[in-house]
């Protein structure tokens, strides 16, 4: 395989899985504003940080409203991880890699991008937020369902979940850091009410709510949900969950290769890294300062795959 195809298929499907987590945050965001007494708006700013995407916000906007805040995630070119840019980012990977994709796949990216362009061609009232919420995750759930239906478990399939995991992983973590240190208006909060109500939001925003109370039952504490999303090797948008997907797939390239790049090692450190840990251990250290160290962990490991491109030639 050439570097090049192996880039296209790893970031065609980050940008597939970062327009899902985009619909996400942002129905996150529309919850937990209702929680709050105060002006709503305000909540916005912590959807914009845990996207990464303020910076760019406030260089065209001068204040902060929610009908602007779901505009730039949406549908704003001028944002490069707005959904509209992100799936037009896929397909113009897929598009590159189109021989290395089955026709299914490919018909669906297409298709995808074709329906989700006409949804957000203009702006997104709040009635029909639900609406395009629901199209975007039903069309990339369909390129990632054609992708597991048809495509041969090789190399192409190996940077393709490499590409998803390591983008979910990303975003699992940010909504647990920014959950701790933006959405909770005062330490004192935390263990309250106030505070349970946002976990249950959290939890809706990775589909863990039915998931949990299978483990936890129905009134999960917060440190359950939080070992839920951390360490729980069964929940699929779980940081230990995706890490061991990473080291799967980075293996099953190493045995393929007959080499072992760089960074199927820093997947193995994260793997034991999240798997040495107990909830208490993470809670009684800080859980901001443990979830920044695998965001930069996630980070490193970002950079070293595409560095390692040229192993897989």
């Amino acid at each position: 395989m050439l570097g090049k195809t192996a880039g296209g298929l790893f970031w065609m499907y980050r940008y597939l899985e970062r327009a899902e987590n985009i619909t996400r945050m942002v129905e996150t965001g529309q919850r937990i504003a209702l929680t709050r007494n105060q002006n709503n708006d305000d909540e916005w700013a912590s959807v914009l940080q845990t996207a990464s995407v303020d910076l760019g916000y406030f260089e065209k906007h001068d204040e902060l409203t929610k009908e602007a805040v779901i505009d730039w995630m949406l549908r704003d070119r001028d944002n490069p991880s707005s959904v509209l840019s992100v799936v037009e980012a896929a397909r113009s990977n897929a598009r590159q890699v189109r021989t290395a994709l089955t026709d299914e796949v490919w018909e669906a990216m297409n298709m995808c991008w074709m329906r989700l362009k006409e949804v957000l061609k203009r702006k997104v009232n709040e009635r029909d937020l639900p609406h395009v919420l629901g199209a975007v995750r039903q069309r990339t759930a369909l390129v990632r369902g054609t992708t597991h239906g048809t495509l041969l478990r090789n190399d192409i399939y190996d940077f393709a979940r490499i590409g998803t995991f390591l983008e979910r992983a990303d975003n699992t973590g940010r909504i647990l850091d920014v959950k701790y240190y933006v959405l909770l208006p005062a330490a004192a909060a935390v263990g309250s009410r106030l505070d349970n109500v946002q976990w249950e939001t959290i939890l809706r925003s990775v589909s863990g709510e039915s998931g949990i109370r299978m483990v936890y039952g129905h009134n999960p504490t917060p440190r359950e949900i939080a070992a839920f999303l951390i360490l729980d090797g069964r929940m699929p948008r779980s940081l230990y969950f995706c890490a061991k997907k990473l080291q799967d797939n980075l293996s099953y390239l190493a045995h393929d290769y007959g080499t072992t790049a760089t960074s199927h090692d820093l997947a193995v450190q994260l793997g034991k890294r999240l798997k040495e840990h107990s909830i208490d251990e993470i809670f009684d250290t800080g859980l901001h300062e443990f979830i920044q160290e695998i965001i930069v962990a996630l980070g490193d490991l970002s950079r070293q795959i595409e560095v390692d491109f040229r192993f897989y030639e």
